[in-house]
């Protein structure tokens, strides 16, 4: 460490330097997601509680909070459940006071980046949202004065890096600030760089190990340390399944692609693992909806067989499913850091195995000389075409005792390369770049237990590398186009517009849902990469309020994709291509993937506006986008569940998925006024004589209730489990 760095073992101690340095006001700069420290960040946050004197304010994203509830029956659930994921976990205290408006007065929290949804009845949060593109997060960082930036961070020690410490989940923005604030530093302004060490936190090499003395404070307290928030798996609707095997056929073998969290990142990928470990069942699927005819831009960007050549993963989040793949032997494709080098691969000049006819096409090329010299012989070994024991020594090439000029012509010097100095393969192979990650317990525990050549196939990196083509130390334009070839970056929506502008992140009252994050910036690039498309994803309809609503709309007052950067869409019911297309022809493909309830006034709508002919009438092949006609497409697979709620495990036990149903069922049949009623009417007079549903009163802690509460929540889980057995067919059920 450098001199001015400290390693302390008190988290108080840890918060007193940090305002000797900087005094009390503190701009604190917190990773988005899992790389916050608590411990430190809950420190200061207790002595700015204690100390009105003090102003904190907050600059952050995704603050992670186990689930709580909200109504008496939710909390009943929710507890012992959050209590065995989240139990060990010490909880944010600022982002739960957040969630109370119980929040001191001399301090301000402000996120870039919800958690869907939480912070939409919020105000206080609501005023203090900062809409940022992810790529510009850092600049707007500094724009707020921060001054203290803090990260939890995994120990070099336990992998035999003595003075290094990984960024792991979170080098996405630190490593662009940590330069920032010291030039900052260099004008005069005090700050502070704190690191909280864990080692629960797999440790990550590449961009993301760096020097320790690279922070000021280094809290290392491995008495305290806690356990990872994790992500529990989401389940997969049927209409979840279905939108990623369309998606999956739009993945090219030999390509790139990028996807987000939840469960239509989770089914792109089961799909895709379906596709090339079970080619027959999933064409089955292909075949049975007809989608070479129905949406021929498959034929043209996407696939149908196995992924011999392999993706390779370039995504701002690195999410479980990117393990998977990798598993299963898909996330495969690597890619090298240099362009040259890069080129040739992708053109099949040179394959990774050394050979002499890869070193006469580098020569080509130019990448080396003949004879070769010092430079060459270096670039050669690094990057594994020559062997580590190829020296070069007096204009020679030696390995022991052999002794060769650098002559490539030369038949003497050909016949020891070919021999005794070629490697095996090329070194230094990327197949995943990511700027940080979230999921569940069992992500983490593989990443801890990887093997490290694994794991060095894996570079965590800055979110401005993956999320543009702009140069970046870490990598230039020509590199990125080289290594991103047949790019698919694929996000989700909440809903799309017919003239083709996606709404992602907001409401039409202003209030906002989570954030714009990273996907303008992939949807940007898809339209600037050659070969590249942007793919969101969507769910054709929606609850609300007890009622089915279209996700494809007329128009909307929000968005955060405009109609310009239209792409391709995909739903339940299908793929629609919107790029470089008339108007006309993106209305009409974007009614032809709606539930087919909502195409009629669609139709009607754009005709009014004049924007598709008014003799036009829906086709009959159209009209079959239903709920059954989905289970019917995924039936198709054959024998077997090839479509599971839970493809990659689950936290919840068996009774807390019939609970959770039967709590979902009656959330939704009193969402309005008479169907609460209705809902009371039938629970007051639900029994449960013969005992049958006791293990899940129990496990809700209401098998003996007590008052009128308590009875009234029992009969209710009664009667919503009663309703599961002979559920009403509304024709939107989910799994």
């Amino acid at each position: 460490m450098s001199e001015s760095s400290k390693r302390l073992q008190d988290v108080d101690a840890c918060v007193d330097e940090v305002i000797r340095r900087v005094g009390k006001q503190i701009t604190l700069g917190l990773p988005l997601g899992l790389g916050k420290p608590v411990r430190f960040v809950n420190a200061v946050y207790e002595r700015a509680k204690q100390d009105p004197e003090i102003r904190l304010y907050i600059v952050t994203a995704l603050s992670l909070l186990a689930p709580k509830g909200s109504s008496s029956l939710e909390k009943r659930f929710m507890g012992p459940f959050a209590d065995r994921l989240y139990g060990q976990i010490p909880e944010l205290a600022y982002a739960r006071d957040v969630t109370r408006n119980r929040l001191p007065d001399n301090v301000t929290v402000s996120e870039f980046f919800f958690k869907a949804g939480s912070f939409l009845n919020n105000r206080s949060q609501q005023r203090h949202y900062v809409c940022s593109n992810y790529t510009h997060a850092v600049r707007d960082l500094m724009g707020q004065g921060v001054n203290v930036v803090a990260q939890m961070v995994s120990p070099g020690d336990n992998v035999d890096v003595p003075g290094k410490v990984s960024l792991s989940c979170n080098p996405d923005l630190t490593l662009d600030l940590i330069p920032r604030l010291r030039e900052l530093e260099a004008g005069g302004t005090p700050v502070a760089l704190v690191a909280e060490l864990n080692t629960n936190l797999p440790f990550m090499g590449h961009h993301a190990e760096i020097e320790e003395s690279r922070f000021d404070l280094v809290l290392d307290q491995p008495s305290t340390d806690y356990p990872l928030f994790s992500a529990p798996q989401m389940a997969i609707s049927p209409e979840d399944h279905l939108i990623g095997f369309y998606a999956s056929c739009l993945l090219k073998d030999g390509g790139t692609l990028q996807v987000g969290i939840g469960s239509l990142g989770a089914a792109l990928v089961h799909s895709t693992i379906i596709r090339h470990q079970h080619n027959q069942a999933w064409r089955a699927v292909f075949d049975h909806l007809r989608v070479s005819d129905e949406f021929p831009v498959v034929q043209e960007i996407g696939g149908y067989g196995r992924f011999d050549e392999g993706l390779y993963g370039c995504s701002e989040m690195m999410v479980d499913g990117f393990l998977y793949l990798m598993e299963a032997g898909i996330l495969s494709r690597a890619v090298y850091h240099h362009a040259g080098l890069q080129e040739l691969i992708n053109r099949g000049e040179i394959n990774t195995t050394p050979s002499l006819a890869m070193l006469d096409t580098l020569r080509e090329a130019g990448l080396i000389d003949s004879p070769l010299r010092a430079r060459d012989v270096n670039w050669l070994v690094s990057w594994g075409i020559f062997s580590a024991r190829v020296e070069f020594k007096g204009g020679r090439l030696t390995v022991s005792e052999q002794s060769v000029d650098g002559d490539l012509d030369n038949p003497e010097t050909r016949q020891a390369i070919e021999t005794v100095m070629l490697g095996e393969h090329l070194k230094g192979g990327i197949t995943m770049h990511g700027g940080f990650y979230v999921g569940p317990e069992n992500f983490y525990q593989s990443l801890r237990e990887m093997p490290k050549a694994q794991r060095e196939r894996i570079c965590m990196t800055s979110v401005n590398f993956i999320n543009q083509l702009y140069d970046h130390p870490f990598g230039d334009q020509k590199l990125k186009v080289a290594q991103r070839s047949h790019g698919r970056f694929i996000n989700s929506a909440m809903m799309y517009t017919l003239n083709g502008a996606a709404v992602s992140d907001g409401l039409d009252d202003g209030r906002v849902v989570s954030g714009v994050g990273g996907q303008y910036n992939f949807v940007a690039m898809a339209h600037e990469l050659p070969g590249a498309r942007s793919i969101l994803t969507m769910r054709a309809t929606r609850n609300s309020k007890g009622k089915t609503l279209s996700n494809i709309v007329f128009n909307y007052a929000h968005c955060t994709i405009p109609r310009h950067l239209r792409d391709i869409v995909v739903t339940e019911y299908g793929i629609a291509d919107l790029r470089g297309q008339s108007d006309e022809q993106v209305y009409l493909r974007l009614i032809r993937i709606a539930d087919s309830r909502f195409q009629p006034e669609l139709l009607k709508q754009a005709q009014k506006a004049g924007k598709v002919d008014p003799s036009f009438r829906l086709p009959a092949s159209w009209c079959n986008n239903t709920p059954q006609a989905v289970r019917s497409a995924l039936a198709a697979a054959g024998d077997g569940d090839r479509f599971p709620p839970f493809p990659f495990g689950r936290d919840f036990t068996d009774e807390e998925l019939a609970l959770g149903k039967a709590l979902k069922g009656l959330k939704a049949a009193t969402a309005t006024r008479r169907g609460k009623l209705s809902t009371l009417w039938q629970a007051v007079r639900a029994s449960d004589e013969e005992g049958r549903y006791q293990h899940l009163l129990e496990r809700m802690g209401l098998q003996n209730p007590r008052g009128l509460r308590e009875k009234l929540d029992q009969r209710l889980v009664i009667h919503g489990l009663q309703q599961l057995e002979t559920p009403p067919d509304t024709g939107n059920s989910e799994t």
